[in-house]
């Protein structure tokens, strides 16, 4: 088990447990795990695609953040901790427990609420503008933010909205970017949590995937975002951090 800046083991979920899964390195939670670790909650990480293994048991389980990752949802042959993932992600539905999925995270949960996850017609590398639905408007996760704002993409795949789930957020690229499941389950097709620096070593790490893409423009306007950015991403970390039923002193100060 491990705060969420480092390597954890194999582990049990303890009381006030906020746990994050990720799936590469390069891919960590950025903005999302400073802001956690600054609260209560005991916050830890799964390197899921490094061969460490979600919890046996939910219990104790407050909240779970599903991160993003190069694998696609219906690669489980070649990562078979898809599937692992699908069944955790299932139960924490099933016991209504607060979930954010992002980018991959997002469509994981698309798939364990029973929708389909294919190829978008376009990918989307860089910067995009967004705007909230009427549900979107009227949802808390999105409180206090502007009806259009822009967000960092880095995705070929796109979800459906699953049966009975609201569609909260749409764009012009992809038009299904972000929706709710049941009373907290959330899933993001765009990256509230990177930082610049974190945006740079994808552009190292994925040359190929990004080689149509002009990075240095990418790069020039992820450091004139970062700070509307920040702003935008703790809005919707407070926002989250209410639904987990948040104790008074994890959120003091937000």
């Amino acid at each position: 088990m491990q705060p969420a800046d480092a390597g954890c083991k194999d582990y049990k979920t303890e009381a006030n447990m906020i746990l994050i899964v990720k799936h590469i390195g390069i891919e960590g939670p950025g903005s999302l795990g400073e802001f956690f670790n600054n609260t209560s909650w005991q916050v830890s990480i799964v390197e899921i695609g490094a061969g460490e293994k979600l919890p046996d048991s939910l219990q104790g389980l407050q909240a779970l953040i599903v991160l993003g990752g190069p694998m696609n949802v219906y690669e489980e042959a070649q990562y078979p901790f898809l599937k692992e993932e699908d069944t955790f992600l299932r139960e924490a539905i099933k016991r209504k427990i607060p979930v954010l999925g992002i980018c991959l995270g997002a469509q994981l949960l698309a798939k364990a609420c029973g929708a389909a996850v294919t190829q978008n017609p376009e990918k989307e590398i860089g910067w995009y503008r967004l705007r909230l639905t009427d549900k979107g408007r009227q949802d808390p996760f999105f409180e206090g933010l502007p009806e259009r704002f822009s967000v960092f993409q880095w995705h070929e795949d796109t979800f459906e909205v699953p049966a009975g789930a609201a569609l909260l957020a749409e764009g012009d690229t992809c038009h299904n970017q972000a929706f709710r499941f049941g009373e907290n389950a959330y899933g993001l097709q765009f990256h509230i949590e990177v930082t610049p620096e974190m945006i740079a070593s994808w552009f190292c790490s994925y040359q190929g995937a990004a080689a149509t893409h002009d990075i240095m423009d990418i790069m020039a306007h992820s450091h004139r975002a970062q700070r509307d950015l920040s702003k935008l991403a703790d809005r919707i970390y407070l926002n989250f951090s209410r639904m987990i039923g948040a104790p008074e002193k994890a959120i003091a100060g937000r």
